[in-house]
């Protein structure tokens, strides 16, 4: 999008538009921080269910076959890993850097890719189905909410890389690289809430 303007003469001039607003605590960051605060507690209102739940159960809370690591271990470093990099790639627009930018969200995007198909292969391996008993509503119904997030963060990082090989985002105009960044940092959060729930937990008994 260009600016036309008149020099004194009357000739018309374009000047390209600026994109994105000027630093990274932009409007649009705060609102993500009010959208983040509101799932937040989503989150924990449905963790909350689960343990009420295993609290006033009569010993057969838990399935026959104790949560396995096999697949949920390495899934959890690989969304960790993801962050980094995402933490890497806005590390890079902040110095001006747009390669270290373009990686680091590429980096991170294809790992929450790889993230979301072993989460997918892990509930159809599952022995239960979310009508099985409540630990499989309960499962089912917080991990699927997860993955949404997982989705939409998955869309945020795909637009960001995009328009960093764009050259959209330069030190001083990154909001919007931070504000997905740090939606994708909080959904690395509540995936470490809902792997000690559903994972840690149920060996603590």
């Amino acid at each position: 999008m260009n600016e036309i303007v008149l020099d004194p003469g009357g000739t018309a001039d374009t000047k390209p538009l600026p994109v994105g607003s000027v630093g990274h605590r932009a409007s649009g960051w705060w609102g993500m921080m009010t959208l983040i605060l509101t799932e937040g507690l989503l989150f924990a209102y449905l963790l909350f269910t689960y343990f009420y739940l295993a609290a006033n159960s009569d010993g057969n809370w838990l399935p026959d076959e104790l949560p396995s690591f096999k697949l949920s271990g390495p899934n959890t470093l690989i969304l960790i890993a993801s962050s980094v990099a995402v933490w890497f790639g806005e590390r890079g627009a902040k110095r001006g850097s747009r390669a270290q930018l373009v990686i680091g969200l590429a980096v991170g995007f294809s790992l929450g890719t790889v993230f979301t198909g072993i989460q997918i292969k892990e509930w159809i391996d599952k022995p239960f189905s979310l009508a099985a008993h409540s630990y499989g509503s309960t499962y089912f119904t917080i991990t699927g909410f997860h993955m949404a997030h997982v989705a939409a963060g998955l869309l945020m990082l795909g637009v960001l890389t995009l328009w960093s090989v764009m050259g959209y985002f330069d030190r001083r105009r990154l909001a919007p690289v931070s504000i997905g960044a740090v939606y994708w940092h909080f959904v690395d959060v509540v995936w470490l809430a809902v792997f000690f729930t559903f994972y840690v937990t149920p060996y603590l008994r």
